[in-house]
């Protein structure tokens, strides 16, 4: 693979990571998006195929596991697979781009090991626990089981924020969104 420079966006799921990424990728014209695979059913008919995802079965996905086509993955949430695909990042890097990340804590924390010194490892969360639950709810995607599950997973992943170069916290958007383009900007010229 021909290293080139990548940035993750890590956090629980509901902290604005993705609000985020949209944003640099529209103010950065540098940056390629890194599109994960997944097993898990598209949100409502707004979730293309090879934009937001590339949606495979669970035997597609798992056979990609068996030709090591991943440069990590995991079982999110049972049945439900995430992945980054080796031949993604590789299409971005040839494309003259660096490679932004929109993942989970797990998956950013093994993106950031495997890339080393040429990734930089954001972490991104809300003021409160309260706000996430707020903005899940919001979502009106989950079901109280879900967002149980989801708010549950929060808890867990926000013990890992040490192990990010930096965390921005999404409370006022304008604010996290102009420090987060700052820290890419920065980032990507040194």
């Amino acid at each position: 693979m021909n290293p080139g420079k990548a940035i993750i966006f890590s956090a629980p799921s509901g902290s604005g990571k993705t609000s985020l990424v949209r944003h640099l990728i529209e103010r950065v014209p540098n940056l390629g998006f890194s599109i994960s695979a997944c097993t898990r059913d598209r949100r409502g008919r707004h979730e293309v195929h090879g934009k937001d995802y590339y949606f495979l079965s669970q035997e597609e996905f798992k056979t990609k596991i068996d030709q090591d086509a991943f440069i990590e993955w995991e079982e999110v949430y049972e049945g439900n697979f995430y992945g980054t695909l080796k031949e993604e990042i590789q299409r971005i890097w040839d494309s003259g781009k660096a490679v932004i990340f929109d993942v989970d804590v797990k998956g950013g924390l093994a993106l950031k090991k495997y890339f080393g010194e040429q990734a930089l490892a954001i972490f991104v969360k809300v003021p409160s626990l309260e706000v996430l639950k707020a903005r899940l709810n919001d979502r009106g995607t989950e079901s109280e089981e879900s967002l149980s599950r989801r708010v549950y997973k929060a808890e867990f992943e926000m013990k890992f924020e040490p192990q990010f170069d930096v965390t921005i916290v999404n409370d006022d958007f304008a604010k996290s969104s102009q420090e987060a383009e700052q820290l890419v900007r920065d980032f990507l010229a040194s």
